[in-house]
């Protein structure tokens, strides 16, 4: 993208924790200020595992734009699964794949068996360590508010995750099971991911993946950012919320400028 045009860039797309805020935690007012002004000049998109309820926390409770500038925000949590636009003053659901009860129960028994099974049932988590979110239920091995510390320690090369990811799937093979944060799986509908919330934005905004931008922190093969990064759209990896902002800053510059090179690092669609 080094050589396009401010023009030919449409939408930004975030990944919300690690990434816009630290790991269940709000986002801090110079990312809000910087999202802002980003919203001023283009469409924002963020999409995550959490549930509207954890948007709404991270990244909403005290954000403040006009509604020209919020109607430009398109919230998808759980990975895609839901879709909310802010119409009329409020957000609005656009669509849900939320799981029947008897796909809830089966994941659910599958996950606890297999990960006390590999020894990964922790007996004192930090909350909930299964969570139904609807359209996604998300196991957390240490809780879902487990500290930062510990979860970056538990599984530093995601072995354990795809462990327990390859034996969940034998167990339920008409769903699927990804990774989702440091510590998390997260189980779906077949084909429903990240890129799958991708195809619906282009959609909804008329526009091709070639015109988007993707920033996230888990764009390795066991992240659930991956899809996106698969699916053919530029992507840009963080470690943390504070090289997002640097990075929204720089693409705020580019935005308004005719001269300066479009910022990096970015990830190049595999070919």
């Amino acid at each position: 993208m080094s050589s396009r045009k401010a023009a030919e860039l449409k939408a930004v797309v975030f990944d919300l924790d690690d990434t816009l805020a630290p790991s269940k935690s709000t986002m801090d007012p110079s990312m809000g200020e910087a999202l802002a002004r980003l919203l001023e000049r283009i469409d924002v998109c963020i999409i995550s595992g959490g549930r509207f309820e954890q948007f709404e926390r991270q990244a909403l409770d005290g954000f403040r734009v006009d509604d020209a500038s919020m109607a430009r925000l398109h919230l998808m949590p759980t990975c895609g699964t839901r879709y909310y636009l802010w119409r009329d003053a409020s957000w609005q659901l656009q669509y849900a794949e939320d799981l029947t009860a008897d796909e809830k129960d089966r994941v659910i028994a599958a996950v606890e068996a297999r990960a006390r099974e590999l020894g990964m049932w922790h007996p004192g988590p930090w909350g909930d360590i299964i969570e139904d979110r609807g359209s996604q239920i998300t196991f957390s091995a240490l809780g879902q508010r487990a500290p930062i510390a510990e979860k970056v320690v538990w599984d530093a090369d995601g072995a354990k995750k795809r462990a327990l990811a390859a034996l969940v799937q034998d167990d339920i093979p008409d769903l699927e099971v990804r990774g989702g944060g440091s510590t998390s799986l997260d189980i779906t509908r077949k084909g429903i991911d990240k890129a799958y919330g991708i195809d619906k934005l282009v959609a909804q905004l008329g526009i091709g993946i070639e015109e988007l931008l993707f920033i996230g922190d888990r764009l390795d093969d066991a992240g659930n950012d991956y899809p996106v990064y698969q699916h053919g759209v530029l992507c840009v990896p963080v470690h943390d919320w504070t090289q997002t902002r640097d990075y929204v800053q720089a693409l705020v510059e580019w935005l308004d400028s005719a001269d300066l090179p479009f910022p990096l690092p970015t990830m190049a669609p595999p070919t």
